[in-house]
């Protein structure tokens, strides 16, 4: 019986644990037996150094070797910013070079091994200090030589696993190890019988538990990022964050039936523990829960699907795959699932070259400061949010709803006729491309895949002798807003006929946003209100999940392999599957939609335009530009009333209202601040601080936790002064940051260590995770600062 038991513990030597299994079974469809019983597990660990072991990092020979030999341009900022770049430049000596005068630039080459090795880094890293620390920490972490300097060390004190709501607690792998023994030979577990032990952020864990057990398959999103795992005895580990998608105190947060929330605060990181440094009372409760609000979590999960725990999905997308299919598809053999299978079966890609455009096409939102006022501190500042905005574009707009037809493209008139009564997706060269305006530039560098001579944005063109490019017709009509050229030259070109999508995924998007409205804030009606809010923000996710993609995985031999999957192989799978029911463009033409109304206010708005980030935008003087806001607003009533027409759908579904009975329509611009804000400053996209209509200083920075370094800002420099030293030359020290950088430490080491105690033990450890705070600086590009210096003719500190 599933019963939280917050406050109560037993330990490995309780001979009467194996009673808390229920041991009621579920089958799969693939004839898979599992236990429907909830486990969860949990570890706390510590990081050291130890000075006198070495270790090995295991490493990706790749990756290594690309940036092995390099030459990279840098400038005097970026010795200013490193902590002895000159040491730093001595140890990499013929491996790494750097110079001041030639050499490939540090955007460039991030860019380069971003293409490469997604997986390895952030295309949201725009900076020269964060790109060049990440290849620099890529590079350290896989060199294949051992490394004598390389200390780090980390080490499990206590494991925590929660069986159905009671929680066992043991303090060395080799209690646990014995006790899922146990568990396995008393539920007589195997391939084809297994229990499931959910584990918030799997990949941290996995990394210290994968050479003790024999693997039968990983199965990842990535390297290092499993999202099951499952052992040859039955134990199927699995990643309860990528099925929430969300904190573990996110989780706690969003329980509605099961009352039990994470404890923050209770333990101390910086303390180095082992196995026999004595807890309080405090830190084993802090432990309990962070195992039971993973079990409340996944019970609740479980009881929406009729207490069957094999209908959950392996990832937060999942969940909406499943609704919008089963809304789709209906049953196997209905009219519905005949009529729906004509459409999709018509929707199919021609080669990987057609494949190929498309990935290269498709791009998320636009983010971006206006050079106008980068730097400065704006007053009065309101932001406009779209409701719902991809969704909205899914409901409203026209999408390829054809097989791409190849076509060749002559005149310049031929061009323009295809984009406008088709969607188009193409290879274009513009040459001698130039701005047409100041405040913003659209085109993203790293989009381009040939690029000469260009002049740069923070990340954006500003104009080039010539770029290379592949886009759909929505990028060309933005782009033609933006910019000018001299002259274009079209490469590979395909049309797609126009049409809105299929009424069954406009109803599944409509019916959750319906709900969402509806039941906000309705007593009683919370846990529906999540799922479906939930639900709506996953649709364009699994929109544009790539249909090609190589398998991570993990051998107990060989390590963490990446196997490439043959690509004509795997698109005539896509094009065949009579489970398929989207249509990759739909993803590519949904994002371009959105990027035409951010692209369209930051005109509108011309100078007083501040900030852009997906779908809202930051802007002064907001009364001069409500005509413009109440004009787009009526165009979007209006595409909605003819999708309502076209479909016969109640346009309430569009429009549905709040408990209070507000209308709330679906994509128009909404003013998310009533009372403008007091002061915002952005130093660049993702980079920006703000003080409220309340005086509440809140700093929004890729990468660093709000949450600490805020707090950071008010204490050391206060509100008046904060905005001022929000500069260039501002560093957020390790301690405020939030940010911890991981080591993958892949070999066995062993040693001693003392905790902070002044207790002292031997350990022998497998491998780890070793975890160290990092700082966080604020510089910015040279070439950023000297294009906002020319363009406005001041001194940008």
């Amino acid at each position: 019986m599933f019963k939280i038991r917050e406050g109560f513990y037993t330990t490995f030597e309780d001979g009467n644990i194996l009673k808390y299994f229920d041991r009621i079974t579920k089958k799969t469809n693939k004839r898979i037996t599992y236990y429907n019983d909830i486990v969860a597990f949990d570890i706390e660990t510590s990081s050291f150094k130890d000075f006198d072991e070495e270790d090995l990092i295991e490493q990706d020979t790749e990756l290594y070797n690309h940036i092995k030999g390099v030459k990279i341009r840098i400038d005097n900022k970026i010795y200013k910013e490193f902590p002895d770049f000159n040491l730093i430049r001595r140890e990499l000596f013929g491996r790494i070079y750097f110079s001041k005068t030639d050499g490939i630039s540090i955007d460039s080459f991030y860019h380069e091994l971003l293409s490469l090795f997604p997986y390895a880094f952030d295309e949201d890293i725009i900076n020269p200090y964060d790109q060049l620390s990440l290849i620099l920490d890529r590079f350290q972490e896989n060199r294949p030589e051992k490394r004598e300097e390389d200390n780090k060390r980390a080490l499990m004190y206590v494991w925590q696993m929660a069986i159905n709501g009671t929680t066992i607690i043991g303090r060395t792998w080799e209690q646990f190890i014995d006790l899922l023994n146990k568990i396995s030979d008393y539920l007589n577990l195997g391939p084809d019988k297994r229990l499931i032990i959910w584990v918030h952020n799997l990949s941290f864990e996995f990394q210290f538990l994968k050479d003790y057990f024999t693997w039968s398959k990983v199965f990842a999103i990535s390297t290092r990022k499993p999202i099951y795992a499952l052992t040859d005895n039955g134990i199927e580990f699995r990643c309860s964050y990528i099925l929430s998608n969300l904190s573990l105190a996110n989780v706690g947060r969003s329980l509605k039936k099961y009352n039990v929330s994470k404890l923050v605060g209770d333990l101390d990181y910086d303390l180095v523990r082992h196995n026999k440094t004595p807890l309080t009372d405090t830190e084993i409760s802090y432990c309990i829960n962070d195992v039971l609000v993973v079990s409340a979590y996944i019970k609740e999960k479980i009881e929406e699907v009729n207490d069957d725990i094999t209908r959950l999905p392996l990832t937060a997308t999942g969940y909406c795959r499943q609704y919008t299919k089963k809304n789709c598809l209906g049953h196997k053999d209905s009219r519905q699932f005949l009529n729906y299978r004509k459409k999709i079966d018509k929707l199919t890609i021609s080669d990987l070259n057609e494949w190929a455009i498309m990935q290269r096409a498709f791009a998320g939102g636009f983010t971006h400061t206006s050079a106008i006022h980068s730097c400065d501190i704006m007053f009065d500042v309101s932001s406009f949010d779209l409701t719902s905005a991809y969704p909205f574009a899914l409901v409203s707009q026209k999408y390829p709803m054809s097989k791409g037809k190849k076509v060749e493209v002559h005149t310049i008139a031929e061009f323009k006729h295809y984009c406008k009564l088709y969607w188009c997706l193409f290879d274009i060269k513009f040459i001698n491309i130039r701005p047409k305006v100041t405040n913003e530039n659209y085109i993203s560098v790293s989009k381009c895949w040939e690029i000469r001579n260009a002049v740069t944005n923070n990340g954006r063109l500003v104009g080039a002798d010539s770029i290379s490019i592949s886009i759909c017709s929505t990028d060309m009509e933005i782009i033609s807003r933006f910019y000018t050229w001299d002259s274009v030259s079209i490469g590979d070109f395909y049309i797609y006929k126009l049409d809105y999508l299929p009424r069954e995924i406009i109803m599944s998007i409509l019916q959750l946003y319906s709900d969402k409205t509806k039941l906000k804030g309705v007593k009683g009606q919370e846990d529906f209100y999540t799922k479906s809010k939930q639900l709506l923000n996953s649709i364009y996710g699994m929109m544009v999940t790539s249909i090609i993609s190589p398998i991570f995985g993990y051998d107990n031999v060989t390590g963490w392999e990446k196997q490439q999957r043959d690509p004509e192989k795997e698109l005539a799978i896509y094009n065949r599957s009579k489970k398929r029911f989207l249509f990759y463009p739909w993803g590519i033409a949904c994002t371009s939609y959105i990027r035409r109304v951010v692209a369209s206010a930051c005109l509108a708005f011309g100078d007083d335009y501040i900030y852009s980030d997906t779908d809202s935008i930051k802007a002064i003087n907001a009364d001069k530009h409500m005509d413009y806001i109440n004009r787009y607003n009526a165009l979007v009533e209006k595409q909605l009333r003819k999708v309502s027409e076209h479909y016969n759908i109640p346009f309430e579904m569009f429009a549905p209202k709040t408990i209070k009975g507000e209308v709330k329509m679906i994509g128009v611009w909404d003013n998310e601040t009533p009372t403008p804000w007091k002061k915002f400053k952005s130093l660049g996209a993702k980079r920006y601080m703000i003080l409220t209509a309340e005086d509440e200083l809140t700093l929004t920075v890729s990468g660093v936790n709000k949450k600490y370094a805020a707090p950071y800002m008010l204490e050391k420099y206060g509100k008046d002064k904060a905005f001022e030293a929000f500069n260039n030359k501002l560093v957020i020290p390790e301690d405020y940051t939030g940010k911890l950088t991981h080591y993958y430490l892949d070999k066995s080491y062993s040693g001693t260590v003392c905790d902070y105690l002044g207790n002292t033990i031997k350990y022998n450890c497998k491998s780890g995770v070793y975890l160290e705070k990092t700082s966080y600086s604020f510089s910015m590009e040279e070439a950023y600062l000297n294009y906002l210096r020319q363009l406005r003719g001041e001194i940008i500190a």
